[in-house]
């Protein structure tokens, strides 16, 4: 930080710890054990949306990076748009495959530091990762960039907007020993609509 920026009060962005989705596989054992939830086998990655050029070809160089896992034929890969503009890229593995939720997480980090070594750090908003119980009750981990913390996302399938408050604290409570939760609840924003996760 410069003179200037501290006299000023400014302070440069904070870098994304990707590293810190590397503890999702041990946080979904526990996830697992302590409350039922399971992978999906779906994963994805929001950022504010990149228009023309740049993200035809931020497209194809995220397939070329996915596809170049040879052994599986490469990985289902897929993008979209919410209703708030943002671009969603989904990535999906076999739930049941061995080693899955590692290799979910590899393909995760993989894509957030091939967006930031393209330029669009800035852009990233949060990646997520699927579960369901046997109920088939849908639950998000997700991780916010700026913030360098997860929190639990659980809408209530066929009811709209409408969350379960009580699972996400209760999954708060099972995770703090595995993720750095966000402890602000203003800051667990609802991502309805993101792909890979229903309600």
């Amino acid at each position: 930080m410069g003179f200037w920026d501290a006299l000023l009060g400014r302070s440069k962005p904070k870098r994304p710890d990707l590293d810190q989705l590397f503890a999702l596989p041990s946080a979904a054992i526990t996830l697992q054990a302590g409350a039922g939830f399971t992978p999906t086998g779906t994963g994805a990655v929001c950022f504010a949306s990149v228009e023309g050029g740049a993200f035809a070809r931020l497209q194809q160089d995220v397939r070329a990076l996915l596809d170049a896992d040879t052994e599986r034929g490469g990985i289902p890969v897929g993008f979209s748009q919410d209703s708030y503009g943002y671009t969603w890229l989904l990535v999906r593995h076999a739930p049941d495959e061995d080693g899955a939720m590692p290799a979910l997480v590899n393909d995760l980090h993989a894509v957030n530091t091939l967006l930031e070594e393209a330029g669009f750090g800035p852009q990233l908003l949060c990646s997520l990762v699927t579960f369901a119980d046997a109920e088939q009750r849908p639950l998000a981990l997700i991780y916010l960039y700026k913030r360098g913390t997860f929190y639990p996302f659980a809408p209530l399938p066929g009811q709209g907007e409408k969350r379960d408050n009580g699972l996400e604290l209760q999954v708060r409570g099972l995770l703090s020993g595995d993720l750095t939760v966000e402890q602000d609840l203003s800051r667990w924003f609802p991502v309805w609509g993101a792909p890979g996760l229903t309600g």
